[in-house]
């Protein structure tokens, strides 16, 4: 096991060089040797952490010129949808034809028998809907 113990921005990019030799206990003659090169890296979360800080260095510095900022302050590539999911579209939509059915007991209705709902299916599903 080999660990980097004094991890600091200054030293992301340095390349290491580690030297693995294979011998036998009782004797000192190498079996095998192995370099390995080593790049330290930042990690994902400091990434995401200096491409925020870019990103908002370039915003604050666009917020300045006024005719790039409407332009230039959304970025590129979006992640997240501004929207709701369809998962929760489709559970509002499916809600609200429950309400929209007869309830229980009512014989007036052109609707089928087995989409009746009760009184407390309807509860539900207006406690999901809110």
């Amino acid at each position: 096991v080999i660990r980097h113990r004094d991890v600091r921005a200054s030293y992301y990019g340095v390349t290491d060089k580690f030297r693995l030799q294979v011998s036998e206990q009782s004797q000192r003659k190498a079996l095998g040797k192995k370099e390995i090169f080593a790049t330290l890296l930042p990690s994902a979360k400091e990434q995401q952490q200096q491409k925020e800080e870019e990103e908002k260095r370039i915003k604050e510095h666009l917020t300045e010129s006024v005719f790039f900022e409407q332009t230039l302050c959304q970025p590129e590539n979006r992640t997240a949808s501004s929207g709701p999911s369809l998962l929760t579209v489709f559970l509002g939509i499916v809600c609200v034809a429950a309400l929209m059915l007869p309830t229980l007991g009512e014989m007036e209705s052109l609707v089928p028998l087995y989409l009746h709902l009760s009184v407390n299916q309807k509860l539900v599903a207006a406690y999901v809907l809110g």
